[in-house]
């Protein structure tokens, strides 16, 4: 990765942008894909004066479908390969997949989807060898050549071993492979060939296609906005082939886990669960893994914000037999040794820090010193009697809401489960229509006009927020562990009339990059 100057972390000037994730575009199998619809998307973002498109974390999920807790961090998700350019380069035939425009196109169904699309994906990868062009063999050469002693190998067995263990968890699994003994793996490696290539050929379709998506968003303008957790998790490849990096015991138990303290949205705090890392052993690596973990992600994207940014001041350690987060702790995290290293192997860091939440003194003068842009949520902020919209900093970016929020519509009228009382809800009505000046019919459009109209370099907005869109198109709600991650835009829902509309709000906050409406 080429070295960056401070000036790259946020795009030049004042910009706008849009968080979509890839699964919740339109399309005829299932889920969103890197296809024709995300190069469309890249089109109707550029006819919109967006300069910015914002996605979650692009690893295969597990258990929970979340984005949050990949299989791995290195490794794509199979789910978004495209299966039109499948069959376009005969890898599949169209009575293929016809079982995956029987799926749902207004929600994701992973519970279907995900054995349908993995058996056609299969196929496609084991007609490669034949069926694939020479130029398209050559460039899967070389992405193994990168790749191979890194992740790639570890990744393969890991989902061969996981599913040969009925997808559980590997501490759970037969004790040779728990502890990852040479003549066991050496006997596997052999057995299951056929099954390790296809793999590997799955993942470099998916990243193939991904660079192609990401050249035509470049020549268009737009930059892409990816996203990686601080924590992995337990059950993933990057835990059963790194366990030194982490707070694991030979059996592959942490002693503590993370998870955050008590707070005014939970009397109980947050249990995560996921292992914690051993920092003394990243820094005798001199970070290494780490440099490398954020290499790879930006080979996907242009900027990426870090989950949970403070942990690396500090972090809540609990007891991995608690049953909350109440017994746990802080314990100090790496602080300026891991960005110092990471910028003399990647240059200025082109990361932005999820800073919100409870954020300590320390926690902003880390992120200060080392010039990382911050975040701020309109819908938290709004409620508080002393924000004023100016005084939101430029090195930052500012959201109306994230993929964490209800929309925003759905936010000022409250929704079914909501955990603000009646009262709660008027007293935050009252303070948004204070700070927009608007009315509750307009709220979506009316709060993206305060975020662009703040002096932050970078302006956000959720897709359902520029929809006007109610909590029904949420996409994820903390603390619930279903239905998240299903929402999809709907094919005819980005109008021209729309698109029109978003350019002119755009244009008039003096936002809009100029190459985006030549």
């Amino acid at each position: 990765m080429p070295k960056r100057s401070s000036s790259e972390v946020l795009p030049p000037g004042r910009q706008a942008g849009v968080g979509l994730h890839l699964t919740s575009l339109p399309g005829r199998y299932g889920i969103g894909e890197i296809g024709d619809e995300a190069f469309a998307f890249v089109d109707s973002i550029r006819k919109m004066g967006l300069g910015v498109w914002q996605f979650l974390p692009l690893g295969p999920t597990g258990f929970g479908d979340s984005p949050y807790q990949p299989l791995s961090t290195f490794a794509g998700n199979e789910m978004l390969i495209d299966i039109n350019d499948l069959l376009r380069k005969d890898l599949l035939r169209a009575s293929e997949a016809e079982a995956l425009t029987r799926l749902p196109t207004d929600f994701v169904n992973y519970g279907n989807l995900i054995s349908a699309k993995t058996a056609l994906l299969k196929t496609a990868a084991s007609r490669f060898s034949t069926q694939a062009s020479s130029s398209m063999k050559s460039d899967y050469d070389q992405f193994l050549k990168r790749n191979e002693i890194g992740w790639l190998h570890e990744y393969a067995l890991f989902r061969i071993l996981k599913s040969r263990h009925n997808e559980r968890p590997w501490p759970e699994w037969s004790p040779e492979f728990v502890h990852c003994e040479d003549a066991a793996l050496i006997k596997l490696e052999r057995e299951a060939v056929t099954e390790i290539d296809q793999i590997k050929v799955m993942q470099f379709l998916f990243h193939d296609q991904w660079q192609r998506l990401r050249e035509y968003a470049h020549q268009s303008g737009v930059q892409l906005f990816g996203d990686m957790p601080i924590c992995i998790a337990l059950d993933s490849s990057d835990a059963w082939a790194n366990r030194e990096l982490l707070r694991l015991d030979v059996d592959g138990h942490p002693d503590r886990v993370a998870g955050v303290p008590p707070d005014y949205f939970s009397e109980d705090g947050q249990l995560w669960g996921n292992p914690l890392y051993d920092w003394a052993i990243h820094a005798k690596t001199g970070y290494r893994w780490w440099i490398e973990r954020l290499q790879a992600t930006t080979e996907l994207a242009d900027i990426v914000r870090i989950d949970h940014f403070r942990g690396f001041e500090a972090y809540w350690a609990v007891p991995s037999d608690a049953k909350t987060a109440r017994t746990g702790e802080w314990e100090p995290g790496p602080g300026d040794a891991i960005f110092d290293a990471m910028k003399s192997a990647l240059g200025s860091l082109p990361i932005i820090a999820e800073n919100l939440g409870v954020i300590t003194p320390e926690v902003e003068a880390l992120r200060d010193r080392h010039q990382i842009p911050g975040m701020v949520v309109l819908q938290f902020d709004v409620t508080d009697k002393d924000f004023n919209l100016a005084d939101v900093p430029e090195n930052c970016v500012c959201y109306t809401g994230t993929h964490d929020n209800d929309t925003t519509s759905g936010w000022f009228r409250g929704s079914p489960g909501d955990t603000r009382t009646a009262d709660e809800i008027k007293s935050d009505q009252a303070a948004v229509l204070k700070i927009t000046g608007g009315s509750g019919s307009t709220v979506s459009m009316d709060l993206i006009k305060a975020a662009f109209s703040t002096s932050a370099n970078l302006a956000m907005a959720p897709m359902q927020d520029y929809l006007s869109l109610g909590s029904e198109a949420r996409i994820n709600t903390p603390g619930k562990s279903s239905n998240n991650w299903r929402w999809r835009l709907g094919q005819s829902q980005l109008t021209d009339k729309i698109t029109e509309s978003v350019a002119e709000v755009v244009n008039a906050s003096g936002r809009a990059h100029p190459h985006l409406f030549s």
